[in-house]
């Protein structure tokens, strides 16, 4: 079964909560879905849902929104270290020079 909604999310999971039941479509990039029965349960004051090992995203933060009934998780991306780098200030203060110590001798 696939919809606008369902291309829109190819490198996430996309949820559709039926009658207190998410079903979970994992979006492959090959020609097969794959598709779950999970149990929803609460956390707190927050509803959840574990989502099975083989169907994990990378890293630690998922962008979430809602498309219809269905709830859409796409993993973020990663920025790089030359991104990283970009964005940081440059120092304001000299750094102060380094003294260089003589390596120390090492019986082997």
């Amino acid at each position: 079964m696939r919809d606008a909604t369902t291309e829109e999310a190819s490198h996430g999971l996309a949820f559709d909560v039926t009658n207190g039941v998410a079903y979970v479509r994992h979006m492959p990039k090959g020609p097969r879905d794959t598709e779950r029965h999970v149990r929803l349960f609460r956390n707190g004051r927050n509803q959840a849902l574990r989502i099975p090992r083989d169907l994990e995203l990378p890293g630690r933060e998922a962008i979430l929104r809602k498309a219809g009934r269905r709830l859409i998780v796409e993993p973020v991306a990663r920025r790089s270290l030359l991104t990283v780098l970009a964005g940081l200030k440059p120092l304001d203060e000299d750094v102060p020079p380094i003294e260089r110590l003589p390596a120390e001798p090492v019986d082997l």
